[in-house]
């Protein structure tokens, strides 16, 4: 897959969406910025699920050729129980509602788990909480792919991409919602926090159900600053879709790659985000935070 949304951005190279073994992804918050250095990315953006725990490693990889910006991809219910993922981006580390609302969310993911287990169980599937736990990094952030990872090495599935098509797609009958923020409450404290927020391949359709275009104006009112538009899962139609949205309620437009390392087809870099979307979005966090060395 070409990079997306960079075209024309001389050696700019802005990648705001991955994940480390923090949360779901494979690679230490360490091992990804090295890989995003390898592949030319300029500005990378560690955005675990609904933890900051890899913030001080990726920190630590850092050299001149790459600015970390550091932030989370926080889950989200609306009121009608639709999942949708909001990325926090810029924000202050240190702010205690923040850590809170991150914290609360890391802890109602594992009743969420024993109970998606019970249910494969339940149909003969080869699956219990120790093996999730086995297939989990010590502190990550228990999810979905940690259960795919599972059971991948219990032989039922024969990738995470694989495991997703079917038995942990949020239309599947072993899909267990949990408690979360709603996406306005999570763009509220994000903003409160001092941070910029994006919301994350909202038209996801081969996902699940997905949010009405209908529902940006509530989260504008909230404070949204951004629309992720490119993004793998997101088919053109639905890109055009979002890009013309995005315009009209004069949102910046991101593009990113998702990143989660080994058993996804998520390249680093394979969407991108044009400099100018990026520097307008930059300017709207209420500090400079960008981490440079």
């Amino acid at each position: 897959m070409h990079p997306r949304g960079a075209e024309n951005e001389g050696s700019a190279m802005i990648d705001l969406h991955t994940h480390s073994t923090c949360s779901d992804g494979t690679d230490s918050p360490f091992a990804l910025v090295k890989k995003a250095l390898a592949a030319g990315i300029t500005t990378l953006a560690i955005t675990d699920h609904d933890s900051t725990a890899g913030w001080v490693e990726a920190v630590s990889a850092i050299q001149p050729q790459i600015e970390l910006v550091l932030g989370a991809e926080i889950s989200c219910l609306t009121t009608d129980g639709i999942s949708v993922h909001m990325l926090g981006l810029l924000f202050d580390g240190e702010d205690q509602v923040m850590q809170q609302m991150l914290a609360d969310s890391r802890d109602t993911r594992v009743p969420r788990m024993r109970k998606m287990v019970e249910l494969l169980s339940a149909d003969g599937i080869n699956i219990s909480l120790d093996d999730v736990y086995r297939a989990t990094p010590e502190g990550a952030t228990v999810g979905r792919p940690h259960l795919a990872d599972a059971l991948v090495a219990n032989g039922v599935v024969a990738s995470r991409d694989e495991a997703f098509l079917d038995l942990l797609n949020n239309e599947s009958k072993y899909y267990v919602t949990h408690a979360a923020p709603t996406p306005v409450d999570a763009i509220t404290t994000i903003r409160k926090a001092g941070g910029v927020a994006v919301i994350a391949h909202p038209f996801a359709s081969r996902r699940g159900q997905i949010i009405t275009a209908s529902t940006f104006s509530d989260l504008v009112a909230a404070g949204l600053n951004g629309i992720e538009v490119h993004h793998r899962d997101q088919n053109a139609q639905e890109q055009a879709t979002l890009t013309t949205i995005a315009q009209e309620l004069n949102l910046v437009m991101t593009g990113s790659s998702d990143y989660h390392g080994t058993g996804k087809l998520n390249a680093l870099a394979e969407n991108t985000t044009h400099q100018a979307q990026w520097e307008q979005l930059e300017s709207l966090a209420d500090a400079r935070r960008v981490v440079k060395k």
